[in-house]
């Protein structure tokens, strides 16, 4: 029988780390007793790596879209540097030159619905996946190899890896119709996840990677564009930049990832494992450093700040004596 501290860290460390739309049947599956204890080591491990080690984040960005085949053969002559850097194709072929681009651009044309030159919809998607500086880039070329298998099986794709900036990452392109004549729309949801199988791929390479939720990680301000992160954008986008997200839903959501936290704590800490009750506190150092945290902080001050002046002023004021009222007698000029 797994522990109820298993079954709180599962009940709660789910919404924490595994989005809901994960690709699995659409009813929930009930968990065996061995797997609540299998989930719950993981978590524990993710856990770990968030709040202990701080592991870095996995980048997956959909970067834009060609509407017709100009703009994606520009976007392919852009991601292979004119044919000098080697493209992988969703067959594993590797191919270099201006040929090989050529090549692969009449494929995506006509392997499917025709491509016009130009179109009022995207025919494309331009997926970047990326990791920080240090990261070895040949694992990040394999991890985003798998991801691509894994989530985009039925489309027709191409990778390159590139390595001239600080940070490894893979451009992928990929045709929007699939095999099955169904068009790729990636949504919010999708990004969450294809955000989370990039990380398992790496840890399967045993890269150290995360793909937790801003939520998650107690981060108030939005993530920004790529165009956002160009030399001068600050200039054209102002106080967008980095700004606070405050809107219901948000606040909704950094509040539950809060409650979540609390209840993750209060089991561990409850565990007869010390290390079990070592990872409470370290769970706790950690959210009081997230910017939620301190957001809560500096609201509940503000807040004492307004009531205390109002409270030494009615200390200061002194008591008002109400004179009494005469008492009257008989009226006496009758």
């Amino acid at each position: 029988m797994p522990s109820t501290i298993d079954g709180l860290l599962v009940q709660w460390g789910d919404r924490l780390f595994y989005p809901s739309n994960r690709m699995t049947a659409s009813r929930t599956p009930v968990l065996t007793d061995a797997a609540v204890r299998q989930r719950a080591q993981v978590l524990r491990q993710r856990i770990r790596a968030t709040v202990e080690r701080r592991a870095p984040q996995v980048m997956v960005k959909v970067t834009g879209g060609g509407r017709g085949m100009g703009a994606i053969a520009a976007h392919l002559r852009y991601i292979a540097k004119s044919g000098r850097l080697p493209i992988e194709d969703d067959r594993g072929a590797v191919r270099e030159g201006r040929e090989a681009l050529l090549t692969i651009a009449d494929q995506w044309r006509f392997g499917g619905t025709r491509i016009p030159e130009v179109s009022e919809r995207r025919e494309a998607f331009n997926v970047m996946l990326s990791m920080p500086t240090g990261t070895d880039a040949r694992v990040v070329r394999q991890a985003a190899r798998e991801f691509a298998k894994a989530e985009l099986a039925i489309h027709r794709y191409v990778m390159v890896l590139h390595t001239h900036q600080a940070n490894p990452h893979v451009h992928i392109s990929v045709r929007a119709e699939g095999r099955d004549g169904k068009r790729l729309n990636p949504r919010k949801e999708d990004l969450h996840r294809w955000r989370e199988t990039f990380a398992e791929k790496l840890r399967d390479w045993g890269i150290e990677a995360e793909a937790s939720s801003q939520a998650t990680r107690g981060v108030t301000r939005r993530s920004l564009h790529g165009w956002e992160r160009q030399p001068g954008a600050a200039a054209r986008i102002g106080k967008r930049r980095g700004e606070h997200k405050t809107g219901p839903a948000a606040r909704a959501t950094r509040s539950g990832a809060l409650k979540a936290w609390a209840e993750i704590a209060k089991a561990l800490a409850a565990s007869p494992d010390p290390a079990d009750r070592t990872l409470s506190k370290s769970i706790v150092a950690f959210v009081m450093q997230t910017e939620v945290a301190q957001a809560v902080q500096r609201m509940r001050a503000a807040q004492r700040q307004t009531e205390l002046p109002s409270m030494s002023m009615d200390r200061a004021r002194p008591a008002q004596r109400v004179p009494p009222e005469p008492i009257r007698g008989p009226d006496m000029s009758r």
